[in-house]
């Protein structure tokens, strides 16, 4: 058969199914337009209620969103003359060759929907996971988007974040503050000890249960470490550790409680030798 006839039986199959092709791409049309409509739409409620976990919503979005499209596939072909029965089983050895030649993909949808069951970090949490440490913005079904501290943009695939042990800095609403400052040894360890409570003491978003304490840590090479511990909410605690920090710095000073540092000591010898000691041995 050459390429005329094949043109040709073409043209006819186009012109006898020009009905069905046409209503097969209006409903591909539709189709794809209502995915992304209901996808929205239902994004927009799921921002507005309270009863759905802002972490589900875009993972429910894109789910109704893919099946939309797939049962549009289905109409689409069965439009061509293509049986429903054979349809489901394209679509069953197409999900199995896909399965096998996605495996890292179908990883992180199932640890995509495992993060979203179990919720180990929420949207607007901060955690961190390995390398990985940042603000949560968007839990997909393929993968999570993140902010890092200093501006930037993390797209890790969920696997990646299922694998490995994670710290939530966010979920609890309290976190205790540990600030280690050394005294020099001749310094009086009770008044180094009211200052740094006072210090605690004064600030009101410091909690009173528990209270603040001090202990003497370690007893160094050339300092005795104080260790002041008290408790803060959790979304001022990188605030009060640099405030206080330098609070301490200050009051330390002010009270004349040396903070030591190490100190180098140069000694630099000079020796010149006499006449007699360079006069050469043996009269040579």
């Amino acid at each position: 058969m050459d390429t005329q006839a094949i043109l040709d039986a073409l043209a006819t199959w186009a012109a006898t199914q020009a009905y069905s092709i046409a209503l097969g791409l209006i409903a591909l049309v539709i189709g794809w337009w209502l995915s992304n409509f209901v996808a929205g739409r239902l994004a927009k409620v799921l921002a507005k209620t309270k009863a759905i976990d802002d972490t589900i919503g875009p993972v429910l979005c894109q789910l109704v969103r893919y099946a939309i499209l797939v049962v549009t596939l289905v109409i689409v072909l069965s439009q061509f003359g293509v049986a429903t029965t054979s349809i489901l089983a394209v679509l069953g050895a197409a999900g199995l060759a896909i399965a096998l030649a996605l495996q890292g993909t179908l990883s992180n949808i199932a640890a995509g929907v495992m993060l979203v069951w179990l919720r180990p970090f929420s949207i607007g949490e901060f955690i961190e996971a390995g390398s990985i440490a940042g603000t949560v913005r968007e839990i997909g079904l393929f993968a999570t988007k993140l902010n890092t501290s200093n501006g930037l943009y993390l797209f890790v695939p969920n696997s990646q974040l299922w694998n490995t042990s994670i710290t939530n800095f966010s979920r609890l609403p309290e976190r205790r503050v540990e600030l280690r400052v050394g005294i020099a040894y001749d310094a009086n360890i009770g008044q180094a000890r009211n200052i740094l409570l006072g210090l605690a003491n004064r600030q009101t978003q410091v909690l009173s249960i528990p209270a603040p304490v001090v202990h003497v840590e370690t007893l160094g090479d050339s300092a005795v470490t104080m260790l002041l511990r008290f408790w803060v909410p959790s979304e001022i605690y990188w605030d009060a550790v640099f405030a206080f920090r330098e609070a301490a710095k200050v009051a330390l000073d002010n009270a004349g409680i040396e903070i030591p540092f190490n100190k180098v000591d140069i000694n630099v010898y000079s020796h010149i030798k006499s006449a007699s000691d360079q006069k050469p041995q043996n009269g040579f």
